[in-house]
């Protein structure tokens, strides 16, 4: 009987060991997860600054062709 009684105490407690293993490890997921989701929200955020970089940069690319058309014009109104 005492047999049995050992053996069911040894097992709850190799039970209670792997269970807070088990939930140091999730706590441990918990937080690679929380900061997983702020690098995704700091992607994003990057993501959307660089598609305004990129209408800036188109935007002046065009104000650029455009100077430059008008400084061929100069240059052939001044060559007439």
């Amino acid at each position: 009987m005492w047999v049995w009684i050992a053996v069911v105490v040894i097992a709850l407690i190799v039970l209670v060991l792997a269970a807070v293993r088990l939930l140091g490890r999730l706590s441990e997921l918990r937080r690679a997860a929380v900061k997983l989701q702020r690098r995704q929200e700091e992607a994003m955020r990057l993501q959307a600054g660089a598609a305004k970089l990129e209408q800036t940069m188109l935007g002046l690319q065009q104000r650029a062709e455009r100077a430059q058309e008008q400084v061929e014009q100069i240059k052939a109104g001044l060559g007439k």
